[in-house]
């Protein structure tokens, strides 16, 4: 038994030093470091952006699962002065120039309704998450987490855009995806999928792009 646990820890200890080694060298962990960004996420927001031009100057966003602030930083930049980005996570965020930050939890109910009363003063023109569970290893498990969050961020979309809006989503491969996309489609006009240059190639998520929003 105790060369068996040996061996777990071992293996565990030469995965984390992988993902360490992996993490280092990453040419987006680099770039981010390069350009001043606080994460890697910037650039899978940021590609997407450069393909679909979702974010406007003088648009109101909403990005949802912010910490640490990637998107937020990228966003802000582009929406300007005259517009606003407000972000929400469970973690703390180290303050970003003009991002009205709220902490706490989506999925509690007194939080998911502080955030529709700042997002309800302000025409909202996009939604944003990269919100994800945290992971069990456990694949039916998570994909079931994810793709609740996915409906609560879909849900909360449907309040606060605008006509015309548009909703981007994480998610991951799996179970779920096509009955949420039949959802989606009911009420925008343009449902697509992307998976960013960085977006790790192992890794099971996709962005759902959502334009167009309309009233069903």
């Amino acid at each position: 038994m105790i060369l068996s646990l040996g061996n777990v820890f071992l293996k565990k200890n030469q995965s984390k030093k992988s993902w360490i080694q992996a993490h280092v060298s990453d040419e987006y962990v680099k770039k981010s470091k390069a350009l001043g960004y606080r994460s890697r996420a910037s650039f899978k927001l940021l590609e997407i952006q450069e393909k679909d031009h979702i974010i406007k100057y003088g648009m109101n966003v909403v990005d949802l699962g912010a910490t640490p602030g990637g998107w937020s930083e990228a966003a802000v930049k582009i929406v300007g002065e005259k517009g606003s980005v407000y972000a929400l996570d469970l973690l703390p965020l180290e303050p970003i120039p003009d991002v009205i930050y709220i902490q706490g939890d989506f999925t509690d109910d007194a939080i998911y309704e502080k955030v529709l009363e700042y997002s309800q003063s302000k025409k909202i023109e996009l939604v944003m998450s990269d919100m994800s569970p945290n992971l069990s290893g456990i694949k039916d498990v998570d994909q079931a987490k994810i793709m609740y969050l996915a409906e609560l961020v879909l849900d909360f979309s449907k309040i606060v855009l605008v006509p015309g809006g548009s909703m981007l989503v994480k998610l991951f491969q799996g179970e779920g995806i096509d009955d949420f996309y039949r959802d989606v489609r009911k009420c925008f006009k343009s449902v697509k999928t992307r998976k960013p240059k960085a977006s790790r190639p192992k890794s099971r998520e996709i962005y759902l792009l959502a334009k167009d929003y309309f009233v069903s």
